[in-house]
């Protein structure tokens, strides 16, 4: 579709909601001569959720081995894990 600049300029946001919908690209003329084009936007293709973060981590030394530290939750000491119950009075 070709229209002329003057006519382009009347209704230019009525051209560009039909360029959007129709998908066609209208070329612009000034006295007979092509000078732009008009043209839809392609949509940006949308990413997978699943994969997206693929490459994105890194590991820094052996994180498979076992440690030598010992943890307080392992061992039974750490004051917290169980909590002291309250004696009852009177019996």
């Amino acid at each position: 579709m070709e229209i002329s600049a003057a006519e382009f300029k009347a209704k230019c946001l009525k051209l560009m909601d039909e360029i959007a919908k129709t998908r066609k690209p209208i070329i612009i003329t000034k006295r007979g001569k092509p000078v732009a084009k008009l043209v839809a936007v392609e949509p940006e293709p949308r990413r997978p959720l699943f994969g997206y973060m693929a490459g994105t981590i890194t590991y820094v030394g052996d994180i498979e081995s076992p440690i030598d530290v010992e943890w307080e939750a392992e061992a039974g000491t750490e004051p917290n894990l169980y909590p002291r119950t309250r004696k009852r009075r009177g019996k």
